[in-house]
């Protein structure tokens, strides 16, 4: 199954705008509360625009809940989660700003568990070019662990270079960015903390 596709069947949009509407908030209220803009979390409910991790963070935030109430399809007991191989769920394709590389594929890889503090993902980081590079923030920490390729990480001003074995925590409220080196893509697992959500 292609990611477009996988996307389309998690209905993000649908699932923004129930919940939005359950808690009785308008879309400028959720604008207000996330600094997403009306046009774009418009898009996202009319299923035009596909949000990276950034931007869906953002909005559960502004609407209470935890990222991961997103991704899944049923109420989960309360069990540990297993998710196969072949179960992982591509949830995004965030693209850079011009046409300089195809960008991040993530994958959840606990998307059956609703009630979690974290957030854990596999995520496929594309070559790009420096001045493609579009810098993100939201609420929250993350870790990351290289496992293959060399990625740069840029976090306001500071560039850190990683390599296979190497892993990172960072407050993820500051503006930050990845970028796979050497013409290759670089695959990590990537853990999010969204703070403030039960």
């Amino acid at each position: 199954m292609n990611v477009d596709l996988e996307i389309k069947n998690l209905k993000l949009g649908e699932k923004v705008k129930n919940l939005r509407r359950q808690k009785r908030q308008t879309l400028r209220k959720v604008s207000e509360k996330s600094g997403l803009s009306i046009a774009l979390l418009s898009q996202i409910e009319n299923h035009t625009v596909s949000p990276p991790v950034a931007t869906l963070l953002k909005i559960s935030r502004a609407l209470e809940v935890n990222i991961g109430y997103f991704f899944r399809e049923e109420e989960a007991q309360e069990r540990p989660v297993v998710v196969r191989r072949g179960e992982r769920r591509k949830v995004f394709r965030h693209r850079y700003v011009q046409q300089g590389g195809s960008g991040y594929k993530y994958e959840s890889l606990a998307y059956t568990k609703n009630s979690k503090h974290m957030e854990p993902f596999l995520v496929e980081f594309a070559p790009c070019k420096k001045e493609n590079l579009l810098f993100l923030n939201h609420g929250g920490e993350e870790f990351l662990f290289l496992f293959g390729g060399r990625l740069s990480f840029y976090y306001k001003e500071e560039e850190i270079v990683l390599e296979a074995g190497d892993s990172l925590y960072f407050d993820s409220a500051g503006a930050h960015a990845f970028r796979a080196l050497n013409g290759r893509k670089a695959q990590a697992i990537v853990v999010v903390y969204s703070e403030g959500v039960d």
